[in-house]
């Protein structure tokens, strides 16, 4: 596969030859193996106390002769703790048990769960080339909901890398004919749920994925657009490639990060 290099005046300067890791053929169930591989590991653990809702002193008693036992005094059979006592009479209430109030709960979850995934570093190396050969593929780009211009796929020339204004990025963007993509990323919606009032209010559109050939000056310059992630080629991984298990993601690449690739066999 060859693909045009577009400069930032989007003025084509050239041509290169894409490396076997862009032939790989699309395996979703793989590339959603890997992405959920990576959610169960940055998880955190979380649980209740082993003894929440067990600190009480009740008593329960299902024989007929018992003393302080519930037999014959019309009253479930759910633990009870004593409140006072008159004689062999007691004023008891429901505790313990998960149906009376200020009871543990049933089944909670526990913080000793082991939210850790294991994935081969074959497959993940083989959902990576999936996802990279995935996100070239203009179909299933805009089956994922870009905006993409009419000459995508193609490579961006190698001084994007050294953009050190937002304001140049932007426009070298438009120039391209990212307008109605950058106006789709920029988009956010209110969040439906309780998530609303869990710091996370808003629901905000994945835009372009612009992959790197290192340590450069952009990394910081698409800091403040909307939507869009700057990542060096040795730091993608299948999460950025393919959000929310779907891949697809519109991702532009510079002739450097291409060469480098190939030069250091990557991903193989």
């Amino acid at each position: 596969m060859e693909l045009k290099i577009l400069s930032k005046e989007n003025k084509e300067i050239g041509k290169k030859k894409l490396p076997s890791q862009f032939s790989e053929p699309s395996r979703f169930d793989i590339i959603k193996r890997a992405v959920e591989a990576i959610f169960g590991n940055k998880r955190q653990r979380y649980g209740a106390n082993p003894r929440a809702g067990k600190r009480h002193s009740t008593y329960l008693s299902k024989k007929r002769r018992r003393f302080r036992g519930v037999y014959g005094h019309s009253r479930t059979r759910t633990p009870k703790k004593v409140m006072s006592r008159s004689g062999s009479q007691f004023n008891w209430t429901g505790a313990f048990a998960p149906n009376a109030r200020g009871g543990h709960r049933a089944f909670p979850p526990k913080a000793e769960k082991i939210w850790v995934c294991k994935i081969n570093k074959k497959e993940k190396r083989k959902a990576i080339r999936s996802a990279l050969a995935s996100a070239l593929n203009k179909d299933l780009v805009i089956k994922r909901g870009h905006k993409v211009p009419n000459e995508y796929p193609f490579l961006i020339a190698k001084d994007f890398e050294l953009i050190n204004k937002t304001k140049d990025f932007k426009s070298a963007l438009l120039s391209l004919g990212f307008k109605a993509e950058l106006e789709r990323a920029s988009k956010k919606k209110i969040r439906a749920g309780k998530g609303k009032h869990r710091a996370r209010p808003y629901q905000k559109a994945k835009g372009p994925l612009v992959i790197v050939s290192g340590k450069c000056k952009l990394l910081n310059t698409a800091k403040n657009i909307a939507g869009i992630d700057v990542v060096d080629i040795k730091n993608v991984n299948v999460e950025l490639l393919a959000p929310g298990c779907v891949p697809g993601r519109l991702t532009l690449l510079t002739e450097e990060a291409v060469n480098k690739i190939e030069k250091e066999a990557l991903f193989v």
